[in-house]
């Protein structure tokens, strides 16, 4: 895939990231392309429509992949996402055994793709993913960033 074909899937992702934050969702959006580019899946973060902790976008985007290809091997997929997986999502992708993963904004506190952990590239696993970050990541990261501060405003002055 080329950096223009990652950055186009990038903004369907982040049509997902801002339907997850008018959802009231923290906005992070996924897609999955398969080998041919062609989308097959979108995913939002859902953990407080759904009531449930593993609904993030990722895991919302694999499910569907699987349900689109009748199978849970994601062979030839790139899952795309606006902020760099925690270890559940990297992990889940990983497992479902996608090629490649490229994300937005790096997540310092809880990435597993590079900045805090590097899981889909453990040497010790039987799967690695190559990775392309920082794709428009300014825009994703400042969603993120916005919704946070909305979300947990400071002292006041």
């Amino acid at each position: 895939m080329t950096r223009a074909a990652d950055k186009a899937a990038m903004e369907v992702a982040l049509a997902e990231a801002r339907a997850a934050a008018a959802a009231g969702e923290i906005p992070i959006g996924a897609v999955i392309l398969d080998g041919e580019g062609r989308t097959i899946s979108r995913g939002r973060n859902r953990r407080e429509e759904l009531h449930d902790p593993t609904a993030h976008a990722e895991i919302v985007a694999l499910r569907a992949a699987g349900e689109a290809v009748g199978g849970w091997r994601l062979g030839g997929c790139t899952l795309v996402v606006t902020l760099e997986p925690c270890p559940m999502c990297a992990g889940a992708a990983m497992m479902a055994r996608v090629d490649r993963l490229v994300f937005g904004a790096w997540n310092e506190d809880y990435g597993a793709a590079g900045s805090r952990w590097d899981l889909v590239r453990d040497r010790r696993l039987n799967h690695r993913v190559e990775v392309i970050g920082g794709v428009l990541a300014e825009e994703c990261g400042a969603m993120v960033r916005e919704f946070m501060g909305s979300q947990r405003p400071g002292p006041e002055v």
